[in-house]
């Protein structure tokens, strides 16, 4: 006799892959029969075709979501919330205030990704040997221009030139600029600062060098439970050229460590993680923690381990090799998660690679090669009619996700961000970006462009060898 799954109604907050493969993830659970009522950015062609009901807030602001979950509150069991400012802005808070729905995401004061500055404070308490240099600089004290740039040019100095300007809130200003690679010279960098500087206090810190990973956990509030590692591509072009995106690909390993780290490098993370955990649950409710308070950018260096920013969200697209490689089942996982009892959580032994597809507009990509794209046409559905047979003849270890794609009466149209990511399955690194771009290859119409080296040996082979040479720094003491 087949038991009858209980019915249960799930809230998806969504913008791009990470959202959509979230709602994939809860659509595809074995223990319980889903409804998905999703909030998007847009009409994403998934979330349209996976919800019972779909609803667009183009802005994500907490009070139409809000308004959308008290009129179904009795129909929904918890929600998921995947894109950053929601959270920043206390939807939680919200939600939970006024419904009877729990939320899977921090709290707003336990959302530090929205201020840098209160980060690198608390870091600095917490655990201060994962920190890099740094200074604030608040407007309300650098009033005086000439004062102020005596004032960076001296800090300059004592960091040999070598820094990071990041504004105190994400997307601020004229954002994230680094030394070597956005300004050459100090002019330029101050002139970045004080763009950044209009609108809140801004970090200049110490530009470090070392191999990136991306560390996420989740929650209970009581538990972090650890999930596998991932390396994420930033730089729009081969050979990590171009300006930094929102992320143009990202494998994780079969080993589960990724390939240029040690054992100790990933308990060395996770021991930063707990110092912070257990730092940041003083003097709160633990459940404020619930979900996804730690996606840290680790940079591993000559010094050991230093964290470049921490998330209060699933990373896109690295939250797309994580549930991909997903044993127990993610609605079971979301009701462990409220509970406060997840011990831990099961994952295939196999490599991931996810890779994006983006428009001609996204990167610089029009200018930088315009020949690429001059006998395209651009403005064009996308035909996944490809990729969907390859998911069925892979059995799912290809998926296609839809990340800034509209959905209107003739087709599935790419907007001006990351159109659509790929994820693949393998049994090695290599196998499993061979996969993902199979996958990609498949996709036809908007002129849309990729990174090709994503998880290719070449680049893994040289992160190896550079964290060879970091540790012999280590070693000589040099």
């Amino acid at each position: 006799m087949v038991r009858e799954l209980e019915k249960i109604g799930v809230l998806i907050v969504s913008y791009g892959a990470r959202g959509a493969a979230m709602a994939d993830a809860i659509h595809q659970s074995l223990e319980y029969k889903t409804e998905l009522y999703v909030v998007d950015k847009q009409r994403n062609p998934l979330n349209v075709k996976l919800a019972v009901e779909h609803v667009v807030v183009e802005d994500l602001n907490i009070r139409d979501i809000v308004r959308f979950a008290t009129r179904r509150q009795h129909k929904i069991d918890f929600a998921l919330v995947g894109p950053e400012k929601p959270i920043i802005a206390g939807l939680r808070d919200a939600m939970e205030r006024e419904t009877t729905i729990p939320v899977i995401c921090p709290t707003k004061q336990c959302a530090i990704e929205g201020s840098k500055v209160a980060q690198r404070n608390l870091f600095a308490q917490s655990i201060p040997s994962a920190n890099p240099r740094y200074r604030v600089f608040d407007p309300a004290e650098n009033k005086n221009e000439v004062k102020t740039r005596q004032a960076v040019y001296a800090w300059l100095t004592e960091l040999g030139n070598g820094a990071v300007v990041k504004p105190d809130a994400p997307a601020a200003g004229k954002g994230v600029g680094v030394w070597g690679d956005h300004f050459s010279n100090r002019e330029e960098l101050f002139q970045h600062f004080l763009a950044n500087l209009q609108y809140g206090k801004v970090i200049i810190e110490a530009k470090l060098d070392g191999e990136e990973s991306s560390f996420h956990c989740l929650c209970d509030g009581k538990n972090l439970v650890r999930l596998p590692e991932t390396r994420d591509y930033k730089r729009a072009f081969e050979g990590d050229r171009g300006p930094n995106t929102g992320g143009m690909g990202s494998y994780s390993s079969e080993k589960m460590v990724l390939p240029f780290l040690t054992q100790k490098d990933q308990e060395e993370e996770l021991a930063i993680v707990n110092r912070i955990f257990n730092e940041m649950k003083k003097g709160i409710d633990v459940n404020e923690l619930r979900g996804f308070p730690f996606y840290t950018a680790f940079i591993h260096t000559s010094d050991g381990p230093k964290i470049l920013e921490n998330n209060s969200r699933p990373g896109d697209p690295e939250i797309l090799n994580i549930l991909h490689l997903l044993k127990d089942d993610f609605a079971n996982i979301c009701y462990k998660v409220i509970e406060g009892n997840l011990t831990r959580v099961a994952f295939h032994r196999n490599a991931s690679v996810a890779v994006y597809k983006a428009p001609p507009s996204y990167g610089g990509y029009r200018d930088v090669f315009p020949e690429k794209i001059a006998s395209e046409v651009v403005d064009t559905p996308l035909n996944l009619e490809k990729i969907a047979q390859l998911e069925k003849k892979t059995r799912g270890k290809i998926r296609v996700f839809p990340a800034a794609v509209e959905l209107r009466d003739d087709g599935s149209y790419p907007l001006s961000s990351r159109s659509v990511a790929v994820v693949a399955v393998g049994d090695t690194i290599a196998h499993a970006r061979e996969q993902a771009f199979l996958g990609i290859d498949a996709i036809e119409g908007g002129a849309l462009w990729s990174r090709r080296d994503i998880a290719h040996e070449t680049h893994i082979q040289r992160s190896i060898l550079h964290m060879d040479e970091l540790r012999q720094k280590t070693i000589g003491g040099t």
